[in-house]
């Protein structure tokens, strides 16, 4: 019989649409992954992937699967093959379930009710907003959320939204399991010094106002937004550039729409280059967050970080996170650009101290806290801030067991 090992708990975490140029996503697993591991757990993630592959890293052991790629999505993957799924889950045995995809992956909350493995599904995104981006009209993108959210809640144990906004569409199904617990951003790696001067004349000349967009460039993103913002400030004698940063299905429509309207906007696709993404945010005037469903907004937080304010959609979840450190605009050129102007109007010193200042209230190490906690895991190593809960739901503990040494 193997000895009995007493230590943190494994944690197996599953995403789908995470594809090598991704941003978000990866970057919440990967910090999160490293959290989990700083604090003494053994964090497994399942991604999809070209080939399969199998690695310990920082954030743990991460496990690529072969998937398919989904057609129209810009390299998104999946994880398609339920039966060999959940064969590695039965293999790893996992203390706790983490899952990140809310429709392909919703029968692996079936699965941790059989194992009696307690499970949380982290919602990335809002599905009413997600069908209304896709032309859904409201009622019917209400109703199919509804339904797909009641199924969710019901699958898991808790569902996790980083933003009480993210929270509303459980809440008003009447969710009993809904946990919130925040996201982070690097503050080390992006801050204000990474400004950089020589940068800045690459892309914006003296006097010029230098916009970014880093984003994802696809229909829910509504990146055409930023292609209008800077006509209408052009239109309005103010000279602004845009520079783009990520790709996506609709990049090459988004550049022929530029060149037709003469605009000054920069493509520069995935940028891999941390420090080089963190130079780009920190160097622009104003970053734009055109995104009606966001639940959070990594990209703005890590340019606040950066020191450089945010304009986002009044519609997305980035309000609750900019706080007084950005712009707040309806979902059109004209309502981003009066956005944009307004910022201006601050002095520099102003508007670049505000967001580093709000960005210093997201820190990971809280991030990781929060969400070990909505996993009933016990916080150790000094992490802190617990979720705030709605509702009550007692997670069962029995399934906390200890392993056996040598188990997969």
């Amino acid at each position: 019989m193997g000895v009995l090992v007493k230590s943190g708990l494994r944690i197996v975490r599953m995403a789908n649409f995470v594809a090598p140029a991704s941003g978000g996503l990866r970057t919440a697993l990967r910090e999160l992954g490293a959290g989990y591991l700083a604090a003494g757990h053994e964090p497994v993630l399942i991604v999809p992937g070209e080939r399969a592959s199998d690695r310990h890293t920082g954030q743990g052991r991460v496990i690529t699967l072969p998937g398919p790629l989904l057609p129209g999505t810009g390299g998104y993957r999946v994880l398609a093959d339920r039966r060999a799924l959940a064969g590695i889950l039965e293999r790893l045995a996992p203390d706790r379930l983490e899952v990140s995809d809310r429709t392909t992956l919703r029968w692996t909350g079936e699965w941790a009710r059989r194992a009696r493995v307690p499970s949380v599904m982290v919602s990335h995104e809002t599905a009413d907003g997600v069908l209304r981006t896709w032309g859904l009209p409201t009622g019917a993108a209400r109703r199919a959320a509804d339904a797909l959210n009641s199924r969710t809640a019901h699958a898991y144990s808790r569902v996790l939204c980083t933003t009480e906004w993210a929270a509303r569409e459980f809440v008003r199904i009447g969710a009993r399991n809904v946990v919130r617990a925040p996201l982070g951003v690097d503050l080390v790696r992006s801050h204000p010094g990474l400004r950089d001067a020589g940068l800045r004349a690459r892309y914006a000349g003296r006097g010029e106002v230098l916009l970014v967009l880093c984003s994802r460039l696809s229909v829910e993103k509504r990146p055409g937004t930023a292609l209008d913002v800077v006509a209408v400030l052009r239109e309005r004698g103010v000279r602004a550039r845009l520079v783009v940063v990520g790709d996506g299905p609709l990049r090459g429509r988004l550049e022929q729409r530029a060149r037709a309207r003469g605009l000054a906007v920069n493509f520069l696709g995935h940028v891999g280059d941390r420090a080089r993404l963190g130079a780009l945010q920190a160097t622009a005037d104003v970053c734009l967050a055109p995104g009606p469903a966001e639940t959070f907004g990594l990209a703005a937080l890590e340019a606040l970080a950066c020191g450089t304010p945010v304009v986002a959609s009044g519609s997305s979840a980035l309000p609750e996170i900019l706080g007084a450190a950005g712009g707040v605009a309806g979902d059109s050129g004209p309502g981003f650009a009066d956005a944009v102007e307004g910022l201006l109007a601050q002095p520099e010193r102003v508007r670049r101290d505000a967001a580093r200042a709000r960005a210093e209230c997201f820190g990971w190490e809280a991030a990781v806290a929060g969400f070990l906690a909505a996993h009933e895991v016990p916080v150790v190593h000094g992490l802190h801030g617990p979720p705030v809960v709605h509702g009550g739901l007692s997670v069962r503990a029995d399934s906390a067991r200890p392993r056996r040494e040598g188990a997969a």
